[in-house]
């Protein structure tokens, strides 16, 4: 058992490492959104990539020693949680401590984590409405005015001034 939280506390140190990699790589990315800085955009964006894989193989990894710890204290799997396994541990005051240091720590990372993700999200969604703003303003910019033309019960007939060339009818 003590092996199998030796190697669980070693792969959560490692996805901490991994997650505080993310942390940055967001912070600059938070820089290039606010300059429209697209190919360094696109960089942060592959990196991220990569890493996000490496957690990925480093979940599964977490995922397998913690099944192999459920078969061994005879638990449920959706029963050792980290919290769960900190309180069965009072007996190891070394092991929970230890346990306990690297839950706060991946706690704290992933919510950092999340609330540079949560900026970034608001920073895109306002660089998407300025877009939509410019292309309105660029349509709105080749629509030529409306007429001042009413019908015999006069409503507005909408006509548009012709916008561009030479009119024929006239």
């Amino acid at each position: 058992m003590a092996s199998l939280m030796d190697e669980l506390v070693d792969v959560l140190e490692k996805e901490i490492v991994e997650y505080e990699k993310l942390v940055k790589l967001s912070t600059e990315k938070t820089q290039y959104i606010v300059k429209s800085d697209i190919p360094e955009l696109e960089r942060c964006t592959d990196a991220e990539q990569e890493i996000t894989s490496r957690l990925k193989n480093l979940d599964n990894f977490r995922q397998a020693k913690t099944a192999e710890m459920a078969n061994v204290t005879n638990r449920s799997l959706e029963e050792l949680t980290l919290t769960n396994m900190i309180t069965y541990l009072k007996n190891r005051p070394q092991e929970q401590e230890r346990l306990t240091d690297v839950r706060d720590r991946l706690a704290d990372v992933l919510m950092r984590m999340r609330r540079i993700n949560e900026q970034n999200g608001i920073l895109i969604r306002q660089a998407m409405e300025m877009v939509e703003f410019d292309l309105t303003l660029f349509k709105s910019l080749r629509q030529a005015p409306e007429t001042a033309n009413y019908d015999k019960r006069a409503y507005n007939t909408g006509t548009l001034l012709g916008g561009s060339g030479f009119d024929a009818s006239q």
